[in-house]
């Protein structure tokens, strides 16, 4: 059986002329009903005239095109104008006679070229039908005459080009609301993309680099390229993980353990002491993410740039929120010497960013309400403070 919610979306996938036929049956057979014949349009009030054959051509002339008002709107006028001509000059008045205002005004709402000429047309061609109906001895005058083609002619037209102007700022509305739409999500995907990828592939790159330095110590550099592997099969996973992600069916975002990701960069050769207090709120999914990006955001600059260098981490979970405070030292191991020589780190060139990562963080963090802070400490080194509301202030 067809669901009922579904019918709709059936009926507006039907071509337009099978939708508007119903109804211009429906507007021709209540024409032809006995009972209405003289009940209709009444322009020039001539006497009326009983049915006849002619009678019901003429319904037919004046209804059925209505179903082509969409798609030939122009034809579907044309063909209703002279069935109205008809029906007023003969005097039948049946109730098709209200096909002419709502032909003008489809004609005004769905002609996409020649409307001024049309418009022009038909009130040129509104100029003889009340010269003959004076002429058939019509008491109708000249106020009578012009109040219908204000109230029966332009004041249709006038409502159709106002839909159409209608219908065309909702579709400029709609196209710009898709193209945002389409922006954001380019921008969220290039946000997720560095936040997942940048880490894992910055500390291979500094395991691999340093793997270079540890040829004479076999297990040393054994341990350096199983940390390379490491790293990069959780690359992978952070990425399948991505995917599922931007899936639409797909409604939460995966946090990652903050304890992996710390001892994932001491392997990659960078002190880092860790601290984390608090218990995380029942209902802070989407800040417990956010603190881990900010986490993974700054060890990877603290890799890039800073290899080496002393860095401490601290994260409290709080009853309304998560704070963290990611600082690394001024000086990069990496680059000090001492009197005997090079430390024993080695040193690795500077990784190049995009600068991209500390900019989608302040994003990730304003979503959610919180505050997000990064620069450089009065006495060296580097700092990133969040504060990310969670659990009831979410």
């Amino acid at each position: 059986m067809i669901s009922l919610r579904r019918v709709p979306d059936r009926w507006r996938r039907v071509d337009v002329t099978v939708r508007d036929l119903p109804f211009a049956l429906l507007l021709a057979a209540a024409s032809l009903v006995p009972w209405l014949h003289n009940y209709g349009t009444r322009l020039g009030d001539l006497p009326d005239r009983p049915a006849d054959p002619l009678a019901a051509a003429t319904v037919l002339l004046e209804c059925l095109p209505l179903a082509v008002r969409r798609r030939w709107p122009a034809v579907c006028l044309a063909l209703v104008s002279i069935g109205f001509a008809i029906d007023q000059l003969r005097g039948y008045h049946t109730v098709a006679g209200t096909a002419l205002p709502i032909a003008v005004m489809s004609a005004g709402a769905h002609l996409t070229r020649g409307r001024r000429v049309t418009a022009v047309l038909a009130s040129l061609a509104y100029v003889p039908l009340a010269l003959a109906l004076d002429r058939a001895g019509s008491p109708e005058g000249v106020a009578g005459f012009v109040t219908f083609y204000l109230f029966g002619l332009a004041l249709p037209w006038g409502v159709g080009v106002w839909l159409r102007q209608t219908r065309a700022v909702e579709a400029e509305r709609r196209r710009h609301v898709a193209e945002a739409t389409r922006l954001a999500e380019r921008t969220r995907i290039a946000r997720e993309l560095h936040d997942v990828v940048t880490h894992h592939v910055t500390a291979m790159v500094v395991q691999a680099e340093s793997a270079r330095y540890l040829t004479a110590a076999p297990d040393r550099l054994d341990r350096t390229l199983t940390a390379v592997t490491d790293t990069g099969r959780r690359a992978i996973s952070d990425l399948r993980h991505l995917l599922d992600l931007l899936n639409p069916d797909h409604d939460t975002e995966p946090v990652g353990d903050l304890h992996t990701l710390v001892e994932q960069t001491r392997r990659a050769g960078q002190p880092v002491e860790f601290t984390e207090d608090g218990d995380p709120a029942e209902s802070a999914g989407s800040a417990e993410a956010a603190a881990y990006r900010v986490v993974q955001e700054a060890l990877t600059n603290a890799l890039k740039y800073a290899h080496g260098s002393p860095t401490v981490v601290r994260v409290h979970h709080g009853a309304r929120e998560i704070s963290v405070e990611v600082t690394t030292g001024g000086a990069s191991a990496s680059t000090k010497h001492s009197k005997r020589g090079p430390a024993t780190v080695p040193r690795i060139g500077p990784i190049g960013g995009s600068g991209r990562g500390l900019g989608g963080l302040r994003d990730r963090v304003d979503v959610l309400g919180g505050e997000f802070t990064a620069g450089e400490q009065a006495g060296g080194g580097f700092v990133v403070r969040a504060r990310i509301p969670a659990g009831s202030a979410s």
